[in-house]
């Protein structure tokens, strides 16, 4: 009879949503594989095993973090309207981060000083928003976008989302701020400022 496997997925991605719960509260020192480990209910020999050493870890955390973003992103299925496309991305990458605030800090900030993520995972990163390109060369081939090129839109989008949902998760905008529906207009404001006159 197999032995069973005491390390699996399941116990991977506790272990990577426990880490990025102590790093968002705790900072980076709260890192510590013997707290994980404790606080995870395994062994710091299942985090060695799993990850390999803390950069092995934070690296891991940076990787599941993209991947939960880019499957997010992905799940935008295209409408054929693609300034609509372009909107309903921005309101999927602002879900991404509410749904896993603690990895989108190691995604974008540098919440561990000197991390830097392994090259394939700067990849990867880059990857997942290939689906915003898309849709940005969609528009612009269809007319609906100004011809210009894609990666400044794409990259002026990024810059849009990426404070705004930075200003909510640190709470830092106005009291009784409407966040969602004000999110939604400024999204399509900015859409409709890159529309072709």
């Amino acid at each position: 009879m197999a032995r069973p496997r005491t390390h699996d997925e399941n116990l991977r991605l506790r272990l990577l949503d426990r880490a990025g719960e102590l790093l968002s509260t705790d900072g980076p020192k709260a890192l510590s594989l013997r707290k994980l480990a404790s606080d995870a209910g395994t062994s710091t020999t299942a985090v060695y095993s799993l990850f390999g050493g803390k950069p092995d870890l934070v690296n891991a955390l940076y990787v599941e973090g993209f991947r939960r973003f880019g499957q997010r992103l992905a799940s935008v299925v295209p409408s054929g309207d693609p300034a609509e496309d372009f909107v309903r991305l921005g309101l999927a990458y602002r879900e991404s981060a509410l749904a896993d605030p603690n990895l989108y800090s190691i995604m974008f900030t540098k919440a561990v000083p000197g991390f830097e993520p392994a090259p394939e995972s700067t990849d990867l990163a880059r990857r997942t928003l290939s689906p915003l390109i898309e849709a940005v060369r969609e528009a612009i081939a269809a007319k609906v976008f100004a011809d210009v090129a894609p990666e400044t839109i794409a990259v002026s989008a990024w810059g849009l989302v990426h404070g705004l949902v930075s200003l909510e998760l640190n709470g830092n905008l106005p009291t009784g701020f409407d966040v969602a529906a004000s999110y939604e207009t400024a999204l399509r404001a900015h859409a409709d400022g890159w529309r072709r006159r």
